[in-house]
């Protein structure tokens, strides 16, 4: 890092006659990609290294991976696994797609931690059956909801100003009313630390369960999220980076990454894809906070 770059380097090239390499902006650095987004800030990704990993994926096993939904299967559990011990190449395949799927959560994959650390504890005598689990925990890198991006009014001014960051905390009383069973939804926005609009609702459809209820607020509050970063868009406001959405529930977030028995039912499954392909977009990023801690 250095206020005037250029100088640092001529001195080096003229008066000691070095010859460098990759002198510039940063662009690539430890499988990471260096880039500004539309707003100007710095931002890090790891889309080169993503690709890299498929072509040697690729190489690996002579085909092109597959589509997958989930990281793991649901209800699947490894640790019961009781096909055949892998051979001495079957065992370098499987820890080389380890060390590749644990760096890329370093890189900000972190939708794959919870699946990554599972499988790594079968490092030292994988069998069969865990390295197709590597396959396609490998495959939902780049092919749940393809190159999704966060869609941008093409019609929006120029913004302006210094950029904001808006947070949004979300939770739901389960059986919040005793005669028809359905639970309240409460939301809270807020924009630079700031409350700016607020949400409370008693759900439209009855869930038997906390989980269920708390994914029906997640995707309220998902919604609620996009069309606030389209009305600071259209009003000029730059907008830093993705909106953070908090909430207390673990379980709920932790299915970003393995989804439970319960999606089975049709509207909890779109509101877990509404929640995760803004995820995936960059649009936003779901963190646990405990309930002392949330305001709703």
């Amino acid at each position: 890092m250095s206020r005037n770059p250029s100088k640092f380097f001529d001195k080096l090239k003229q008066e000691y006659k070095y010859k460098l390499k990759g002198v510039g902006p940063p662009k690539y650095h430890l499988g990471g990609d260096f880039f500004h987004d539309d707003d100007g800030t710095l931002a890090w990704g790891a889309q080169t290294y993503i690709k890299k990993a498929v072509g040697n994926y690729e190489r690996m096993f002579g085909q092109k991976p597959k589509e997958y939904s989930s990281p793991l299967q649901k209800g699947d559990h490894p640790e019961l696994d009781v096909s055949d011990l892998l051979d001495e190449k079957g065992i370098a395949q499987y820890q080389s797609l380890i060390g590749t799927l644990q760096w890329a959560v370093t890189l900000g994959r972190f939708d794959i931690q919870c699946a990554v650390t599972t499988m790594s504890s079968f490092r030292a005598a994988p069998r069969i059956g865990h390295l197709e689990r590597m396959r396609e925990l490998h495959n939902w890198l780049y092919s749940v909801y393809g190159n999704v991006t966060e869609d941008i009014p093409k019609d929006a001014p120029i913004p302006r100003g210094k950029a904001v960051r808006s947070s949004t905390y979300k939770d739901a009383n389960l059986m919040h009313d005793l005669v028809t069973g359905r639970s309240m939804s409460g939301i809270i926005h807020m924009i630079c630390q700031t409350p700016v609009a607020s949400f409370c609702k008693k759900q439209s459809l009855v869930e038997t369960a906390t989980y269920g209820s708390e994914f029906m607020v997640a995707r309220q509050a998902t919604e609620q999220i996009m069309d606030l970063r389209y009305t600071l868009r259209m009003f000029g406001v730059p907008i830093d980076g993705a909106s953070w959405l908090f909430g207390d529930n673990k379980s709920v977030i932790t299915s970003s990454t393995i989804p439970h028995s319960t999606l089975d039912k049709r509207w909890n499954a779109l509101s877990y894809h509404r929640v995760r392909e803004a995820i995936a977009a960059g649009i936003i990023i779901f963190e646990h906070s405990d309930g002392k801690s949330n305001p709703n």
